[in-house]
């Protein structure tokens, strides 16, 4: 894995602009703490499926961890969140 003292983060601006795209109304409002709340979620989402695909290739004897590793962690991490 990367260094671990790097901080993984969203940009607000990218999280609202991601989140009204999916609104069905143009009267629907996002707020910042909500922009800056979810921006929070998603990086603890990234996080846990780094850690997460890290253990299945540790478990698996590899090295590196690969996209196969990720895969298997993927339906248990969607379902814990």
């Amino acid at each position: 894995m990367a260094d671990k003292d790097e901080e993984i983060c969203f940009r607000k601006e990218t999280i609202s602009k991601l989140l009204t795209s999916f609104f069905k109304e143009d009267k629907t409002k996002l707020s910042s703490e909500a922009a800056l709340l979810m921006a929070e979620m998603l990086k603890i989402f990234v996080q846990e499926a780094a850690i997460r695909s890290q253990k299945q290739a540790e478990s698996e004897d590899c090295d590196k961890v690969d996209i196969e590793h990720f895969e298997k962690i993927l339906p248990q991490l969607l379902l814990d969140f």
